[in-house]
């Protein structure tokens, strides 16, 4: 709705000054209630779109932090990936900051304005609104009976001139008549003279009924200024409450302005520049390439131990690479429990030192048929075994502790035993130098497993 320019414009139905036509003043009232609730729905809608935006972003993020985490990129490349992953979450909870603002406080400042202004009545509508009515009508019902004693004689007046020029139309027409008599002539002029007699009165009466709605005039303007001004003032409240709402919503929309958006895009810009292909191609070169390290073969001398079975552990020929233990899971009533890595360095006499602690728990030799029968076997014959006097294998009894796993752990090799937390086995040796030991689960499986992955029951 455009105002008018001319401060004394008409409008389309009419003047202000018109009986009834101060009601368009009156039912500015009622709008004003209407723009309150239309100005909550509207940024309550903003505020919908602000949500499903942050979730948007939040799902977003979700997504590909888990398909960046599982892919191929690596190194600083990937640590930029995840950062704009970051400033999406934290660009999300900007955003459902700013809902909560549109939703919450600005729409309760809103109603709360709204409630004061406005008050309704039990009969429908609005107080202010009867006021409005009922100082208007009061104003101007004086100057109305006014008015329309002026239209009654304005309307007599006219009438009786349209009788006078109808008999002044009588009148000439039969003094072109020779067949009207003379009497008839003269009735004709007392009729003329009679209609001119009242037209005059009916003027002077006209005139004396406008006078007096002249002098009443600025009686009448300025009642209608004073009601007209109270509406204006109630108005002006809700134009200046209106626009310290829009400076409110500006100011929470406005992103430029806050400091969490600045500093969400200068660290997420620091990050990228952080990127170094050369670090890059250094961290593949030695770990996926030619930096690596290689167990090159070596002449090796034949001993008997050389005939025993090779482990894949020996095969693989990991040298000094660390192995870092996988698969920990939660455990105790949901809790992730942190474990320190554990790093196993397996070199070739480490094995020998091996066979020699197996050879240890070995039954001396026996003999069949007057032969000494040697059973060779390897680390992954689990549980050890030998011969007895009758040539047939039984387990080789060593003493063990029992033992019970604190977390889930995942065998990575053949010879290195699985099992959950809170599962039982037998610890059947002490904790080697790389923090190793041996133990048997309760299905008889013989194996390594991390020491620190365990702790004694009863303890």
């Amino acid at each position: 709705m455009s105002s008018e320019d001319d401060a004394g414009g008409e409008a389309p139905g009419g003047s202000f000054w018109e009986p009834g036509n101060y009601r368009r003043t009156v039912k500015r009232v009622d709008d004003g209630y209407r723009l309150c609730n239309d100005l909550i729905s509207c940024f309550q809608e903003r505020a919908k779109i602000e949500k499903n935006y942050a979730q948007q972003l939040t799902e977003w993020s979700r997504k590909w932090r888990t398909t960046v985490e599982k892919g191929p990129q690596y190194g600083t490349l990937e640590k930029a990936w995840h950062a704009f992953l970051t400033a999406a979450d934290k660009l999300s909870e900007i955003h459902l900051a700013v809902r909560n603002h549109l939703a919450g406080k600005d729409s309760d400042k809103i109603k709360a304005w709204q409630k004061e202004a406005y008050h309704k009545q039990m009969i429908g509508g609005f107080k202010e609104t009867k006021e409005a009515e009922d100082g208007f009508r009061k104003a101007q019902k004086p100057w109305v009976k006014k008015m329309k004693d002026v239209e009654t004689s304005k309307k007599n007046y006219h009438a009786a001139r349209k009788e006078e020029k109808t008999a002044h139309t009588r009148e000439n027409h039969a003094k072109a008549d020779s067949s009207v008599s003379q009497e008839q002539l003269r009735k004709l002029r007392d009729r003329v003279e009679k209609c001119t007699q009242e037209a005059e009165k009916c003027k002077d009466q006209y005139e004396k009924m406008l006078e007096e709605l002249n002098r009443y005039n600025p009686r009448y303007m300025e009642d209608m200024e004073q009601v007209f001004e109270g509406c204006q003032e109630a108005e002006r409240k809700r134009l200046c409450f209106f626009k310290e709402m829009l400076l409110n919503l500006h100011q929470h929309l406005n992103l430029s302005t806050n400091e969490s958006f600045h500093a969400l895009y200068r660290d997420l810009y620091q990050v990228i520049m952080a990127a170094d292909n050369q670090e890059d191609l250094k961290w593949w070169r030695n770990t996926h390439g030619p930096g690596m390290v290689m167990n090159w073969p070596q002449f090796e001398e034949w001993s008997l131990e050389s005939q025993r079975p090779i482990t894949k552990k020996e095969k693989s020929g990991k040298m000094a690479d660390d192995v870092t233990l996988t698969s920990i899971l939660p455990a105790r009533d949901g809790v992730v429990s942190q474990t320190p890595l554990q790093i196993r360095q397996r070199f070739s006499y480490q094995e020998e030192q091996n066979s020699l602690f197996c050879d240890s728990l070995r039954a001396p030799a026996h003999v069949n048929g007057g032969k000494e029968d040697i059973s060779e076997w390897s680390d992954e014959d689990t549980p050890k075994k030998c011969l007895d006097a009758n040539g047939q294998e039984e387990d080789i009894k060593v003493p063990g502790v029992r033992v019970r796993a604190l977390y889930d752990y995942t065998g990575q090799e053949s010879d290195e035993l699985s099992f959950k937390a809170g599962e039982e086995l037998m610890k059947i040796s002490e904790e080697d130098e790389q923090g190793w030991c041996k133990g048997r689960l309760l299905t008889g499986q013989v194996g390594l497993y991390p020491a620190n992955y365990v702790e004694k029951v009863g303890s």
